[in-house]
């Protein structure tokens, strides 16, 4: 009789543990991330071929994938795979997992749980590399009111967003110079400045699709000896003449040939992107400001007797990242002769150290990381990288990773959707490449509300059961005891 009272009370004790744990994944059918306990039973030991009643339930979690939901919030984020987000509790000084991603912004401006814990990953720390028109630019408090570029380049090894603004040159160019050698009028300052800005992001896309380091161009030169200019430029009537891309440019006899070579300079360095310059010896040189650009330059005359076209430096295409430097001194100074300033940040997250689980908190505020006065971007978020946009930039600021174990059920739950890490758990692996971040979606619970009813009957009616075997084990020992009166 005690052996059968010892079975019902085995029972009622596993029966009540799955009570519990079913009544636990009931509870959280609607908890974001939550994964589903599990009860396994086992027979005890045997005497003589007769049990010792069951072993009480092992509670284990289901890490099963849950349905995702797609919620449209900017920080919400799920797991597509294995893995967990890694997450850091600073009151308890903890490193902790979960696979919940309802993710928000803290008052410190890190990207953090609903329940205060920091998200961990890469960050692009507070100090971008920034190239500009002159050492005392700031880009906290310079007002960079133009957009010229903004492309993201993501190699083996890093990711990095480079972003290039000015100041309104269309408002501070102005007309000056020498004649026949540095004169400029605004609007082809202001024209330069354009074709050059298409010339840097016309690199810069070649660059983001194959990230190279390159060859940088060589800007082309032509030149031109009218020899004769003294004595053919003598009189109303006479002129000088050259056709440019296509283009024919005339200068009339005006004062004398030297004025006229430089007034035809000038004219010449109208020309979107090219300068051009006049020496008193009467040659006219004619230099690309786009570096590998071809210049075809042709047809030049003075009256009716021609003069030959010289390369004195022929024009050699750029390309990768040399391509781009080039590109990028050339419009800065183009920006610059147009009375503006220029500046350049790349912002870059290295990737080595993703393998390495080498993470940090991520800082959301732009101007907590340097780039921007105005603290507030609108996110876009790819498979865990984070940007923040502004206008038309659009800055890189860091990368939520997933980490995974090699036994995963031996994670410890406790409680605000988090996990502790046990020795049985094994040591935290990368998943980078592997499983994938879903932006603006949540993972939902796996527990099933269909089977979690059915279980909670199944144990209610075992339980139930095991009580009769035990009272009816207490009447067999009743019996057996009132043997003796």
């Amino acid at each position: 009789m005690m052996p059968a009272l010892w079975n019902g009370i085995s029972g009622m004790n596993a029966y009540q543990n799955a009570l519990t744990a079913e009544s636990n994944n009931v509870a959280n059918i609607n908890t974001v991330g939550y994964k589903a306990d599990t009860v396994s039973f086992a027979d005890q030991a045997y005497t003589n071929g007769v049990g010792k009643g069951a072993q009480a339930g092992i509670v284990t979690k289901d890490f099963g994938q849950g349905d995702f939901k797609l919620t449209g919030a900017d920080y919400d984020l799920a797991i597509n795979g294995k893995g967990f987000f890694t997450v850091y509790d600073s009151d308890k000084a903890e490193t902790l997992y979960t696979r919940a991603g309802n993710f928000r912004i803290g008052s410190d401006g890190t990207l953090q749980t609903a329940n205060g814990f920091n998200v961990q990953g890469l960050s692009v720390g507070t100090t971008p590399t920034v190239t500009s028109t002159h050492a005392t630019v700031n880009v906290m408090s310079y007002p960079f009111t133009e957009t010229i570029s903004s492309q993201v380049i993501e190699t083996q090894n890093e990711i990095k967003t480079i972003n290039a603004k000015s100041t309104d040159y269309v408002q501070t160019a102005v007309t000056d110079g020498i004649s026949g050698s540095t004169y400029k009028t605004a609007s082809a300052k202001i024209s330069d400045a354009i074709a050059l800005t298409t010339a840097y992001n016309s690199a810069l896309s070649s660059y983001a699709a194959s990230p190279v380091a390159g060859t940088s161009p060589v800007a082309q030169v032509d030149s031109i000896a009218f020899t004769s200019f003294a004595t053919d430029l003598t009189q109303t009537g006479d002129y000088i003449e050259v056709v440019v891309n296509g283009n024919s440019f005339r200068q009339e006899f005006n004062t004398d040939a030297q004025t006229t070579m430089n007034m035809f300079a000038d004219k010449l360095s109208t020309i979107q992107g090219y300068d051009a310059s006049a020496d008193t010896a009467g040659n006219i040189t004619i230099t690309s400001l786009i570096p590998g650009s071809d210049l075809s330059t042709g047809s030049a005359k003075i009256n009716n007797a021609a003069f030959n076209v010289t390369t004195t430096t022929a024009a050699v295409s750029g390309s990768g990242l040399a391509n781009v430097d080039a590109m990028q001194a050339a419009l800065s100074t183009s920006i610059q002769r147009a009375g503006g300033d220029f500046i350049n940040m790349v912002n870059t997250l290295d990737l080595t150290t993703e393998t390495s689980l080498t993470f940090t908190n991520i800082q959301m505020k732009l101007d907590s990381l340097n780039i921007s006065a105005n603290q507030f971007g609108e996110p876009e978020i790819d498979n865990g990288v984070l940007y923040l946009k502004q206008g038309e930039n659009k800055f890189l600021v860091g990368k939520v990773t997933v980490a995974a174990f090699t036994d995963q059920k031996e994670l410890e739950p406790i409680g605000d959707n988090a996990y502790a890490v046990t020795e049985a758990a094994g040591t935290a692996v990368s998943m980078a490449g592997i499983s994938s971040v879903l932006s603006n979606t949540l993972e939902l619970s796996n527990s099933q509300l269909s089977e979690g009813l059915v279980n909670l009957m199944v144990y209610q009616r075992a339980f139930e059961a095991n009580s009769k075997l035990f009272s009816a084990a207490d009447e067999f020992l009743n019996i057996a005891i009132n043997l003796k009166k």
